[in-house]
């Protein structure tokens, strides 16, 4: 285990200094913390929640760190649900929210911890106290605690100095933190970039050279942490750093040839989803992976022509791209399948006549297909005019829509045809019109 005993001594902040109020924090959090500090326990405000609201942001959630155990938060709040093998955790529910609640965890090798021969930690549920827990965190920055009883900030690792100078900072030796977790080089991208701070020095050294530790972490769990680099709103610059430390290769190796300088359709689709959240709009993973798969798929569809129809190529290049290239990092088959979905849409925009055309209006991925179209222009100037027609067929009235597609303003509508008797009907009470009026 890491030697803590040089980390800096503990400091307690009071309010005056820190600012953060109690009524800052969730009333869901704050019955946790209550109710467990009335049943005798320590409980905290931890992680993310102090570190965001000194940093000026809004706190997705809070979590809180005590020293009950599981069970014992589970007799406190009786339907409170325990989850986790490699942490156990306690979830406890206020309507919607979900406070997570975590027992304060030891530095003690003893107990039911396991780890790699890697140095990789696959179980941690060694319990211990306060400050133990605080130097077991990764960053210095997320090891603050908050007290709600008296609004104080409990500082066992200097981690409200580095928050002040935006700095990030491992706790304990860099390379054997990253050997536990490699995944803490995926998070120290994700802080620099979403915070916008400053990788202290011995933090940022050891991450080129043990970039292919990743391999070693579940596909699935990749695809998490990917989720959250990509979807937080600093996607571009999240990208351009994964490059520059040498991470990307380690989840996507050859997905992009030159990621430096990544195609500019992959460029604009990270700079477009990091607007649509600024702008508050939702984001969807399947089309991000189809802006970063599309190189790819261009590439094979280039290298295995053949005499089939072009959507037979398309469907064949995308199940073998998603399949060459999802070996590190898994690709949910929800998002994979609208990737395939918005690139088999693409030949279908270059017939703008017809009951083809507006069918694909109707279609659930139309707008999708149709976004994606605009990203493509980045690389084909020679789609303008397509998107000028796609982009003008959706903002008029219906109308005029059926007469763009259809060159009229009504589809013409035929009479059903109606049998005739062989022999000539005479008019009649049955037969008012003579059968040469009639529609045949």
């Amino acid at each position: 285990m890491t030697d803590y005993s040089n980390e800096p001594d503990f400091r307690e902040i009071p309010f005056s200094e820190h600012g953060i109020a109690r009524s800052h924090i969730s009333n869901a959090a704050l019955k946790v913390t209550d109710a467990l500090q009335n049943a005798g326990y320590k409980a905290y405000v931890v992680g993310g929640g102090p570190r965001d609201l000194l940093l000026k942001r809004a706190p997705k959630d809070f979590d809180i760190g005590t020293s009950a155990t599981p069970e014992q938060v589970r007799k406190v709040f009786p339907r409170a649900r325990l989850i986790g093998r490699r942490f156990r955790l306690a979830h406890v529910r206020f309507g919607r929210e979900i406070i997570e609640v975590a027992t304060f965890r030891g530095t003690s090798d003893d107990g039911d911890r396991s780890v790699a021969g890697s140095g990789r930690v696959l179980r941690d549920n060694v319990f211990g106290n306060e400050a133990e827990d605080a130097i077991r965190r990764d960053f210095t920055i997320n090891a603050l605690m908050y007290d709600p009883s008296n609004q104080t900030l409990r500082d066992y690792t200097n981690g409200y100095h580095d928050i002040q100078q935006r700095c990030l900072r491992l706790i304990g030796d860099p390379e054997e933190r990253y050997r536990e977790d490699p995944v803490r080089m995926l998070r120290a991208i994700r802080f620099k970039t979403k915070l916008d701070l400053k990788i202290d020095s011995a933090t940022d050294q050891p991450i080129r050279e043990m970039a292919e530790c990743l391999v070693n972490i579940p596909a699935a769990r990749l695809l998490d942490e990917l989720l959250k680099l990509m979807m937080g709103g600093a996607a571009w610059p999240t990208f351009q750093a994964l490059v520059e430390y040498e991470l990307w290769e380690s989840l996507f190796p050859g997905l992009i040839r030159q990621p430096e300088t990544p195609p500019a359709l992959v460029e604009h689709a990270l700079k477009n989803t990091d607007q649509r959240v600024r702008n508050d709009q939702p984001v969807t993973p399947g089309f991000l992976f189809a802006a970063l798969f599309w190189p790819a798929l261009q590439l094979e569809m280039q290298n295995n022509k053949a005499q089939r129809p072009i959507m037979d190529q398309l469907a064949y290049a995308a199940e073998r791209v998603f399949s060459r290239y999802t070996n590190n990092v898994s690709i949910h088959r929800r998002f994979s399948t609208m990737a395939k979905e918005i690139w088999m849409m693409q030949p279908r925009f270059e017939r703008r006549r017809g009951k083809r055309a507006m069918r694909l209006l109707g279609e659930k991925r139309f707008r999708a297909a149709y976004d994606f179209l605009l990203l493509r222009v980045h690389e084909e100037p020679e789609l303008a005019d397509s998107i000028d027609w796609w982009t003008r067929v959706q903002d008029v009235a219906e109308e005029e829509r059926r007469a763009m597609v259809f060159g009229h303003s009504k589809p013409k509508h035929q009479q059903p045809r109606k049998r005739t008797s062989s022999k000539q009907s005479k008019p009649g009470k049955d037969n008012p019109l003579p059968a040469s009026s009639q529609q045949s």
